[in-house]
């Protein structure tokens, strides 16, 4: 496909000459959505950002600045122009949750001679970015937010020493409860609801710079302030391998990782007049219409309009790890033979792609192979039954070798790779990133960047990165880990992780467990909760490279659910968010690109009855195709109803969900062939 923008902007407000601070009165330093309801402006002495919804402020009066070279910008800054513009126009978004992306949007540019300040208000959301007029050396920047009193979070947080490590359990927590855990920072989406209005504060457009965290907590005045943190520039980095209790060895070359042995004061340098990154806050009247936000893609660099990128494939992926090569473990199972037979099933039944995970390669070298795989053959074989091949790959194999890597395995007829353990935030990972994504959308292959931090927008400029982790993912449960609260994960994953963009959390586990009786393990892993709540985060989560985790020798035992996934769209035509929020349930309506509907909703901890209105189908009668949990799931997790029958549109629907449950249907035009 090419990406064509078509953006009409018109400059309707303009002051210059002036530096007095009454410049920014007047609504001169705001930026309103065209629906009105979203507000952002900024104020001076000190400079400083403030974001309203519906005249409820849900961001106070927070300071900003950035300082280069040693100098504060923002401090006495006077402004010596406004430009007030309107944005409009549709953009395609083939690879998406939606055809199209509203670009519709009100921004005010405030130039303060050495800097400016872009704000844009859009009808889903509010952000703001500096802008820097000359080359330096960034070695802070103030990106500070502060929370009015009476909020409810849910965040997430890491280590402050691994910054870009983002797989925890979401927490949750009153605003006044915040407070500042010298080890830990909060990563983004950051969310929270307030006066009846629900914040998703995360960023876009993130190129040579390290992300946005938040560490230490101060209370005001105004209310709570997270303070910003980033990652400082590398300035000494080495490769390193698994050491004892995984501790980091360094090694020669190869390895898993590039660590920073030394960092630099600074967190970026700036070779000539550049962005930095949009701070962005989604800006909704409930949770669940988070999910229909583009603010994160739509603010972000598009494709280059002559770039070409109708040979990106997304699908559904044949993986082999997390089910220990259809369960017979590695090395016993790490074979030719292993392979062909996941590519044979992967052909059967319409699976796009096959994995071949860690082992594939002789020692992390992606130079050798391993003796019991024949990696040439099987991608041959693989391309001659319709089936692409990606292969994982551990960054520190393709680190300052990009174009190499990408080139090489292009030629030997692989799809794609995945790509893991960066696990960091700094300025040098983005720099990878892209890279990387460069270098394979030049060799047509795409991406799964797996041991990475959430999207920052950078699947538009490049389509082919399908995929990113940064998610407390059901991998986790090959590890048996009975003390984390997958049902709650799962539920507020759907409000905060996607927020930011498509998810690498590879569900579909066949070996399901009742909430408190895990029994899964390395060789046969499974899910907490039911067979319907696994079955439902197909279409619940966005995932344009979606992994089916588990064996094909299970899936062929449960033929019935697995068709069902295996059909499932991994793009969407449009996504509609249907209710509840963090702490209790979730559920979407999504449009395939042949006009049918899926609707899938997962509960946490608790049973409930979920109700949803069908106005989105449309006019006329409908086939419903939906799977729900048994009356006893809550007992037998395994047990489903899969029903089939006739609705029309609008008509009312419950579904009843047992403890970690859930369902998941699709609405067919009577009347379509294959109906």
């Amino acid at each position: 496909m090419k990406l064509v923008c078509h953006v009409a902007s018109a400059a309707i407000l303009a002051f210059a000459g002036c530096t007095c601070d009454c410049m920014l009165g007047e609504r001169g330093g705001v930026a309103i959505s065209p629906d009105g309801k979203n507000e952002i402006r900024i104020s001076l002495s000190p400079l400083a950002y403030e974001v309203a919804r519906d005249g409820v402020v849900v961001a106070a009066k927070t300071a900003i600045d950035v300082t280069v070279d040693g100098k504060n910008l923002a401090e006495g800054a006077k402004p010596v122009s406004v430009v007030r513009s309107e944005i409009g126009g549709q953009v395609q978004s083939p690879i998406y949750k939606k055809t199209c992306v509203d670009l519709a949007a009100n921004e005010t540019f405030v130039d303060f001679g050495d800097f400016g300040v872009r704000l844009v208000a859009r009808n889903d959301g509010v952000a703001y970015r500096l802008e820097l007029k000359k080359a330096g050396v960034v070695s802070s920047e103030t990106a500070d937010l502060t929370i009015p009193n009476g909020a409810r979070c849910w965040f997430n947080r890491t280590k402050r020493k691994v910054l870009g490590t983002e797989e925890t359990v979401p927490e949750f927590a009153d605003v006044s409860s915040l407070a500042t855990d010298v080890e830990k920072a909060f990563y983004l989406p950051f969310v929270y609801s307030l006066g009846g209005k629900t914040v998703a504060v995360t960023e876009s457009d993130v190129v040579d710079y390290p992300i946005l965290n938040f560490g230490d907590v101060e209370k005001t005045d105004a209310g709570t302030k997270l303070k910003s943190l980033f990652a400082k520039y590398p300035r000494k980095v080495a490769h390193a391998a698994n050491g004892k209790h995984w501790r980091h060895e360094i090694v020669p070359s190869g390895g898993r990782w590039v660590d920073v042995i030394e960092r630099e004061d600074f967190i970026a340098k700036v070779s000539k007049a550049r962005t930095l990154p949009w701070r962005t806050f989604v800006l909704a009247d409930a949770p669940s219409q988070l999910c229909e936000a583009d603010i994160v893609w739509a603010l972000s660099a598009a494709a280059d309009k002559d770039a070409d990128f109708s040979w990106v494939k997304p699908g559904k992926v044949a993986w082999e790890w997390w089910n220990a090569f259809d369960n017979k473990g590695d090395p016993k199972g790490c074979t030719t033979e292993t392979y062909v037979r996941f590519i044979d099933f992967a052909a059967a039944n319409g699976v796009e792609y096959v994995i071949f995970d860690e082992g594939w390669s002789a020692k992390l070298d992606i130079w050798k192979y391993s003796a019991s795989v024949d990696v040439p053959y099987l991608i041959d074989y693989a391309n001659k039954k319709g089936v692409g091949i990606i292969l994982w790959m551990a960054w520190a194999q393709i680190y300052g070798d990009e174009d190499r890597v990408a080139e090489h395995f292009a030629k030997l007829g692989a799809k794609g790779f995945k790509v893991d353990f960066m696990d960091r935030g700094d300025a040098e990972i983005a720099n990878f990133l892209e890279k990387f994504a460069a270098a394979c959308a030049k060799n047509k292959m795409v991406v799964d960047y797996h041991g990475v931090y959430r999207p920052v927008g950078l699947s538009r400029r490049y389509p082919n990165v399908l995929n990113y982790e940064g998610i407390h993912g059901l991998e986790c449960m090959k590890w048996g880990k009975k003390d984390k609260d997958m049902c709650m994960n799962d539920v507020a994953a759907f409000f905060l992780r996607m927020t930011a963009g498509p998810m690498d959390y590879t569900p579909g586990a066949m070996d399901n467990y009742p909430i408190g009786d895990y029994r899964g393990n390395g060789r046969n892993p499974g899910s907490v909760g039911t067979r319907c709540h696994q079955m439902a985060l197909m279409a619940l989560y966005e995932a344009p490279l979606q992994m089916l985790c588990d064996a094909p020798t299970k899936y062929e035992k449960n033929m019935e659910c697995f068709s069902f996934m295996a059909k499932t769209p991994v793009v969407w035509g449009a996504t509609i968010g249907l209710g509840g929020c963090p702490e209790s349930c979730a559920a979407v309506a999504r449009q395939s690109k042949d006009g049918s509907w899926y609707v899938a909703g997962i509960t946490n901890r608790k049973a409930r009855d979920f109700a949803f209105g069908t106005e989105f189908l449309g006019e006329g009668e409908w086939t419903l195709d939906l799977f729900r949990d048994a009356g006893d799931a809550e007992t037998d997790v395994q047990k489903f109803i899969h029903e089939v029958r006739k609705v029309k549109a609008g008509e009312k629907m419950s579904v009843h969900m047992a403890p970690g449950g859930g369902f998941i249907a699709k609405f067919a035009k009577s009347g379509v062939c294959g109906d």
